[in-house]
């Protein structure tokens, strides 16, 4: 066998292997029984699929099979549908010849137009012959696959939205804009530069294959490290546990609000996109309006925590939080926020205090956080029993998911801007992009236990238990419509991750005396690190009481006009009416003066 072979065989014989191991010290004592064979054969599987998941980026083949079958029997099923098809292809070939009479010339009307967020074909070359032929014909042939694999009869919504998606990827993956020969401005640039720039393309490709073969950060990264030039808010590690570490900030005002705001981000990130650079982070933006924040910083878990649960973050990482900041700051409730996946763990650790009649929350916020997750979106092209299942058995090889892996999944839901884009304009174009904090922090990647992310996938994406009224917290359920403290939830515009749409429906699920709703400009991570100052964004807010009717996300979108800046402001000022008057810290019994265990940023955050 050649070292090419080996090398294909390796990740299944580390996944056979462990398979065996598990067998031999888990299942050999029930070697007398029937379920000892069952378990053998059961473990077979489980090493292949999860061998085969690493050379598929943990997408099942199975799923993706059965998802086409299911679209082509519909639409074999459908024939006129099929006639729709006909007559709608010989529609757009007559669109494109008559097109092509005049596309020679100068000025050429377009027969069709890109979608509004399409910007491959906005450069000038796109516009001249035969580039505008070309990139036309495409635009013609996306339009037409969109209708074969939308509105089948029979088809459901999921499958549809799934197939179609699949579509979308495999036509963006061979349009013209992404070939250099059929790019006028790959060809424009070669032409200009004499071919430096596939030179210096050719440079960048192989700089990032080395850096993603030994584990390198992207470079630039090495510019934006936590507690140097990113994560540099003055404060302590007050707490820590092997879930995670709470970080309390250093008051910068002589007067303060008495009640503290604890900050939960997702697990699958690095806190400190909320404490970027100094002039656009949060976490400085309420120190400096007078609030104590503490926030939650996750530990990077290894395969050694792979049997870490949901409710081990929920017990000792949201509520050892709050036990600490309640005996640094005694006799006063607390603001909770989260952010994601953290405003959902929020929301089941309030629910459970609720439901336990433990009242020590004064409010809740949430910036892009589900609750419901019947629509969350096109993550849930990944949430099926196939898919989910598949993805278990590489999670549970590995004892985590990767960081990379899900970055992956996310990168695939804008494939044309983080993907083919990025190819273009580094490998084609020879262009080095400019790494900024971001960016930096989107690729201080973290990793997921397989156990927990295995119970959130399923109990939260696939069967929706949370809003469901099925979510067991100590055998017992728990129920966001429990939850009785005001809340402020934030949407964005265009975000991928949790559409806020579905955000929004914290308006249906809960029962809250208030819930004032944002939705902000920009994308899931963009739209909440909005800091006062930064062009061009807007954001629209409106209060609904609990004797309010009900308000459509429609209909309260056209209510409500856009306000020109940061919503950050509108924040403090919502904290602040839902805050005793200022003090002078000194009169406070808050404790922010101690040594701590060590300064911020502390040391989960600089774990790989």
């Amino acid at each position: 066998m050649d070292a090419q072979t080996n090398l294909v065989a390796l990740p299944q014989r580390s996944a056979i292997k462990a398979y065996t191991d598990f067998i031999d010290s888990t299942l050999k004592p029930a070697v007398e029984h029937d379920d000892y064979q069952y378990f053998s054969f059961k473990a077979i599987d489980n090493a292949y699929k999860a061998g085969l998941a690493r050379s598929t980026a943990g997408i099942s083949p199975a799923g993706l099979s059965s998802l086409y079958y299911t679209w082509l029997s519909h639409l074999a099923l459908s024939p006129g549908k099929q006639v729709e098809l006909v007559e709608k292809g010989i529609r757009k070939a007559y669109r494109s010849s008559r097109y092509l009479q005049s596309a020679m010339q100068d000025g050429a009307p377009c027969c069709i137009e890109p979608l509004p967020q399409d910007h491959r074909f906005s450069h000038p070359g796109w516009s001249r012959w035969p580039f505008n032929f070309i990139q036309q014909n495409f635009l013609l042939t996306q339009q037409w696959w969109h209708n074969a694999t939308t509105n089948i009869d029979g088809l459901s919504a999921e499958d549809e939205r799934s197939i179609s998606f699949i579509a979308r990827q495999i036509l963006d993956r061979y349009s013209p804009s992404n070939m250099p020969l059929l790019n006028p401005e790959v060809l424009q640039v070669t032409l200009e530069q004499g071919g430096s720039n596939l030179i210096t393309g050719l440079q960048n490709l192989m700089d990032d294959i080395e850096r993603q073969s030994s584990g390198k950060p992207p470079a630039g990264t090495e510019q934006f490290i936590p507690g140097q030039q990113v994560a540099v808010t003055p404060g302590k590690v007050v707490y820590r546990n092997h879930i995670m570490e709470l970080i309390q900030y250093t008051p910068t005002t002589p007067m303060l609000y008495p009640e503290p705001v604890l900050i939960v981000p997702a697990w699958i990130m690095k806190y400190y996109i909320l404490d970027l650079s100094p002039y656009n982070s949060m976490v400085k933006y309420l120190v400096d309006q007078g609030h104590t924040v503490f926030m939650i910083s996750w530990f990077n878990p290894t395969s050694d925590d792979r049997n870490l649960e949901m409710i081990d973050y929920q017990e000792q990482g949201v509520m050892k939080a709050i036990d600490a900041i309640s005996s640094r700051c005694p006799d006063t409730k607390i603001h909770a926020a989260g952010y994601c996946l953290g405003g959902t763990l929020l929301s089941i650790a309030a629910a459970t205090m609720a439901r336990d009649g433990d009242d020590r929350l004064k409010s809740m916020t949430h910036f892009a956080a589900q609750v419901d997750f019947s629509e969350a979106g096109e993550l849930m092209l990944f949430t099926n029993e196939s898919e989910i299942s598949y993805l278990e058995k590489m999670m549970w090889d590995q004892g985590v998911l990767d960081g990379s892996q899900m970055a992956g999944a996310f990168q695939i839901l804008r494939s044309n801007d983080l993907i083919w884009s990025r190819i273009v304009h580094q490998y084609l174009l020879g262009e080095s992009s400019t790494m900024n904090d971001l960016m930096a922090w989107n690729s201080d990647l973290t990793r997921m236990p397989y156990k927990m992310h295995s119970q959130y996938l399923r109990r939260l994406f696939l069967n929706n238990d949370l809003s469901s009224g099925r979510y067991i917290v100590d055998e017992k359920p728990i129920a966001i419509s429990d939850i009785h403290v005001p809340i402020f939830s934030v949407g964005t515009e265009k975000d991928h991750v949790a559409p806020w749409q579905s955000v929004y429906k914290i308006h249906l699920i809960s029962d809250s005396p208030e819930v004032t709703f944002v939705l902000t400009s920009g994308g899931h991570n963009a739209g909440i690190v909005s800091e006062p100052g930064h062009k061009h964004r807007h954001y629209r807010i409106a209060r609904q009481n609990e004797a309010d009717r009900y308000i459509d996300p429609d209909s309260w979108i056209s209510q409500n006009s856009p306000v020109e800046g940061s919503w950050w402001p509108r924040w403090h000022t919502w904290l602040a009416e839902h805050s005793a008057p200022q003090q002078n810290h000194q009169s406070l019994s808050t404790q922010w003066h101690d040594r701590g265990l060590c300064d911020a940023p502390g040391t989960y955050v600089l774990q790989r």
